[in-house]
């Protein structure tokens, strides 16, 4: 990292709720790239024991990890997780294998700066098995989709999207590994980008 250190870069939180991969591919980026802009402040989890908490842990980066039946609704969960966003200065926020629905309290104070990160090319097998949906539905090729966040279930603009071919024969376990290897290139490009864009917002006082 050159002298400055993290000056100048995007204060972005990495929600997350499995082993963490792409958070991994992200802090790969912030350590190894001193041009990438964002900057990883915070790791928020609804699954305390996962791996992302660890592997934020291990790269010095805070957690805020707490079950939502702790609180009396997902809404006071949210509230809390705000709170830490906001303590810590974010600016946007970034899914990354989060098993959750953002709800309105997190979609109203970060309109437009939430982003997600699918493995089919949306509209095409939304939600939670997409992998998995893809094989049944005996397809030649799914992808990567990079998109914002709203009401709904993989429901928002698109971002960003790369093709990945299917293989005759592929398992749900070879065909997540190679959309893996697209996420960890695509994902960090993308949020980087991003985070440019919400910086310059906020120069601008947007």
């Amino acid at each position: 990292m050159t002298a400055g250190g993290d000056a100048g870069r995007c204060p972005i939180a990495v929600f997350a709720s499995g082993t963490g991969s792409n958070l991994q591919a992200m802090l790969r980026h912030q350590q190894h790239n001193p041009l990438w802009p964002a900057r990883i402040v915070l790791v928020v989890s609804d699954k305390p024991g996962c791996r992302a908490c660890d592997v934020a842990r291990a790269a010095g980066i805070p957690v805020f990890a707490e079950r939502v039946a702790a609180y009396p609704d997902k809404a006071a969960f949210e509230a809390a997780v705000l709170d830490e966003l906001r303590a810590r200065g974010v600016m946007g926020v970034a899914l990354a294998g989060y098993m959750r629905i953002v709800g309105p309290t997190l979609l109203s104070a970060y309109p437009g700066r939430i982003v997600n990160l699918h493995p089919s090319l949306l509209p095409a097998f939304p939600g939670r098995h997409a992998v998995r949906d893809a094989l049944a539905a005996g397809v030649r090729e799914t992808g990567v989709t990079v998109h914002l966040v709203d009401e709904g279930i993989d429901t928002g603009p698109v971002i960003a999207q790369w093709r990945v071919p299917v293989d005759a024969g592929m398992t749900e376990e070879s065909l997540l590994e190679r959309i893996h290897a697209v996420e960890h290139v695509l994902y960090p490009a993308v949020v980087g980008e991003l985070a440019r864009r919400w910086l310059e917002e906020v120069g601008r006082g947007r």
